[in-house]
């Protein structure tokens, strides 16, 4: 008897501990997710069912994506599962978590604290849910986020918390359709939403918001009916289709799905109030094309009703087509802000495909002390547009109020030189090679010769540099901003003969322009306050670009030895005193060798368009035909 206690002990033992081996077979991963899965109290889809405890690694299973060299999750997609229940703390430990997608579930309660620990998560979408409770504080700690931040289409209750203003500016920002109340945080990264990141909270006040919190009710917590659940994933709220953030530099940011490029997200209000836009002159974020314009037929009617001009023929976008858009912060500048407009459905003359939407640039110029007439601002949009090149941005259509001018242009979708140069949030790619570099150069000299050279008049850029140079999926360079430095007053002044000589050619720096950080694109004789700037000045500037493509734009490196100097006479040193090229040029050029000879070519051009005296700079096509010699 004794002996068969004994035996059935040790059976009991062994598969008791059989067991326990099999089940922490799993990897810590797998149980946190497994955690996940006895939070689901429906799945009729049965989306979790092939979780098992008997294996190893959880990265085959349904919905979830692995860094297969440490067997870490990555990535949880469950959208549009109808799973019910909640997200257990759990969650907390995948430490590898760079993507959460439980969107367009029924799951439910408050958000575990425990996702702030996520810190490598990227990308969080828990819309279109039942999730409640206040908005956790802590979500602030997510630093990673560059990505999407959606919570709309839930129950959230309560203020916002200020400490959202701490998440990057890249981040989009969606909170739309909750029950949130009070004023928004006027804090950090806050400021660059636009008024669709908040819509749908009827006691939400404040900037970006049209309501002003004049009622007692704005200050408190209240709580509201459950807001409307959109039936449709993947649809935005205008009835487009929404997509996700996939290459660098096309800063191709979705309404509710990731945001890559370019910037936050804002809804373009491009004809609210004047006060409203002068707000979010310092701001990115995303704003809803809402209010109608009307159309004058009289000048001063024209001024203050609006007047939306299409420029060119066969460019088919209507001001209908805006009013019903959604558009991204894609840049700002002394110019003013920068909007990607996505159009829903093909539109003649442009698009990204028959039957796709089309995208355009559409950029809200700074008012400032400018006091452009109808007619004036028109005649000046005349000029622009017949400068036409395959490397010049293309103008296509424009909008004039007294109080408000906007541009709309084709959309360049692989972000500017510059962030290909140096880098960014959204920065993916690899260096640019040599032979990118060169045809960038050579096609961008060929450009700026046809603005030097198409008309008489002998136009000028007048803002040459890096971040003026777009680029497309395939590297083609693209100018744009010509005509800018005149329609701005903070970049430059009219001289007293603008209108009786063709404006283009006549620019006058303004003081303000001449301590900006883009400085060292200007020539030194433009630096001046009152001083006229020349197709000369567009040389050197050039000059400055090509340097920069040379030497990655690391001169000079801010330390003791460059102080006061700047990138041509370091460069230029280094020639003088026959010092070895490594010392200058990109490191990512290095491997290069059998380029050396055509780097130093490129090297003496741009040396001689950055020459001091501008009577010793060439001209632009004799900079175009040199660096046109350089054979590959």
């Amino acid at each position: 008897m004794k002996i068969t206690y004994i035996i059935t002990s040790i059976m009991f033992l062994y598969f008791f501990t059989f067991s326990i081996s099999s089940t922490f077979s799993l990897n810590s991963d797998g149980l946190s997710l497994l955690a996940l899965k006895a939070a689901i109290t429906e799945d009729p889809l049965k989306a979790l069912f092939f979780w098992s405890d008997s294996d190893s690694t959880p990265c085959k299973w349904n919905g979830i994506t692995c860094d297969h060299t440490h067997q870490k999750v990555t990535s949880i997609s469950l959208s549009n599962k109808n799973l019910a229940g909640y997200i257990p703390s759990e969650i907390g430990a995948l430490s590898f978590l760079t993507s959460l997608d439980l969107s367009y579930n029924y799951l439910s309660g408050t958000l575990p604290h425990h996702i702030a620990t996520l810190q490598k998560l990227v990308h969080l979408d828990l819309s279109s849910n039942k999730f409640n409770g206040t908005l956790p504080q802590s979500l602030s700690n997510l630093t990673q986020l560059t990505g999407t931040l959606n919570l709309s289409y839930n129950e959230f209750s309560g203020e916002i918390p200020a400490s959202f203003g701490r998440f990057p500016v890249t981040v989009s920002l969606d909170l739309r359709h909750n029950n949130l109340s009070g004023k928004i945080p006027e804090m950090g990264s806050l400021l660059s939403q636009g008024p669709t990141a908040f819509t749908g909270n009827p006691y939400l006040c404040g900037f970006p918001l049209n309501s002003q919190c004049t009622m007692p009710e704005a200050q408190n917590p209240i709580i509201f009916t459950k807001p409307v659940k959109p039936q449709n994933p993947g649809v935005s709220s205008n009835g487009f289709a929404e997509g996700k953030k996939v290459k660098r530099g096309s800063l191709t940011v979705s309404v509710i799905a990731a945001f890559s490029v370019l910037a936050g997200i804002v809804v373009v209000s491009v004809w609210m109030s004047r006060r409203k836009w002068k707000m979010a002159e310092d701001k990115t974020g995303k704003e809803n094309v809402s209010k109608e314009l009307g159309m004058g037929s009289e000048e001063e009617e024209e001024g203050q009703k609006g007047k939306f001009v299409l420029v060119d023929e066969g460019f088919g976008l209507e001001l209908e087509d805006l009013l019903r858009a959604s558009a991204y912060v894609v840049g700002k500048s002394r110019s003013g802000i920068v909007y990607k407009v996505v159009v829903g459905g093909a539109v003649k003359g442009g698009g990204s495909g028959v039957g796709g939407p089309m995208v355009v640039a559409v950029r809200r110029l700074s008012e400032e002390d400018a006091t452009w007439r109808f007619k004036e601002f028109e005649n000046e949009m005349e000029a622009i547009c017949r400068v036409q090149h395959r490397n010049i941005v293309r103008l296509r259509a424009y909008y004039y109020a007294s109080d408000e001018k906007l541009l709309v242009s084709d959309f360049i979708c692989n972000g500017s030189l510059y962030s290909a140069l140096h880098g960014g949030p959204d920065n993916s790619s690899p260096p640019l090679s040599w032979v990118a570099r060169l045809r960038i150069a050579q096609e961008t000299a060929r450009g700026l010769v046809y603005i030097h050279e198409c008309s008489p008049r002998k136009y000028i850029h007048g803002n040459i540099k890096s971040s003026k140079i777009l680029l497309d999926n395939d590297l083609k360079p693209y100018i744009s901003g010509f005509g800018l430095t005149r329609l701005v007053p903070s970049t430059s002044k009219l001289t007293n003969a603008a209108w009786g000589n063709q404006n283009l050619s006549q620019i006058i720096v303004n003081p303000k322009s001449s301590t900006s950080p883009s400085v060292m694109y200007v020539a030194p004789e433009a630096r001046v306050a009152g001083s006229k700037l020349t197709q000369k000045c567009d040389v050197y500037s050039f000059g400055i670009v090509l340097l920069e493509m040379l030497t990655g734009g690391r001169l000079p490196d801010g330390g003791p030895e460059s102080s006061g100097k700047t990138l041509e006479g370091l460069v230029r040193k280094v020639f003088r005193e026959e010092r070895p090229l490594s010392e200058i040029i990109d490191p990512d050029l290095l491997h290069e060798v059998h380029a050396k000879k055509q780097v130093v070519a490129a090297f003496h051009i741009a040396l001689n368009c950055t020459e001091l005296d501008p009577e010793l700079r060439p001209r632009m096509r004799t900079v175009s035909g040199n660096l046109d010699c350089i054979k590959l």
